[in-house]
């Protein structure tokens, strides 16, 4: 198995845009996740012909701010975390990486920060 092929077949959806916002690489858990939208063949269109009118500024503010936006949400029953940050190349703004993960119903939560009590 070749290094860079955990990207293609990891499960949750991986897309990656450049800095204008042209969707540049795609996982196949993206590709089928968008698969009503074209898949694959969203590679070199714009990210933001894929948002409606709502969300465009949303998404551009993302780009001309470089920020993060992190939330869930709940579609066809299941739960999935949206994690949308920037990446940089030499300190440089290159463009965002989305990825959109399946979450279980419920979620154990670690406390690091607290002492933890041995049974």
């Amino acid at each position: 198995m070749e290094n860079n092929n955990w990207f293609k077949h990891f499960p949750g959806a991986i897309t990656v845009t450049d800095v204008n916002g042209t969707i540049s690489a795609m996982n196949d858990a993206s590709a089928e996740m968008f698969q009503k939208d074209g898949g694959y063949a969203l590679l070199g269109k714009s990210v933001f012909d894929c948002h409606p009118p709502t969300s465009q500024t949303k998404v551009r503010a993302l780009y001309e701010n470089a920020a993060a936006n992190i939330y869930t949400i709940q579609k066809n029953g299941k739960k999935m975390l949206i994690y949308q940050t920037p990446y940089f190349n030499e300190g440089r703004f290159a463009g965002m990486v989305e990825m959109c993960l399946d979450l279980p119903a419920s979620i154990p939560h670690f406390d690091r920060d607290k002492p933890q009590i041995e049974s």
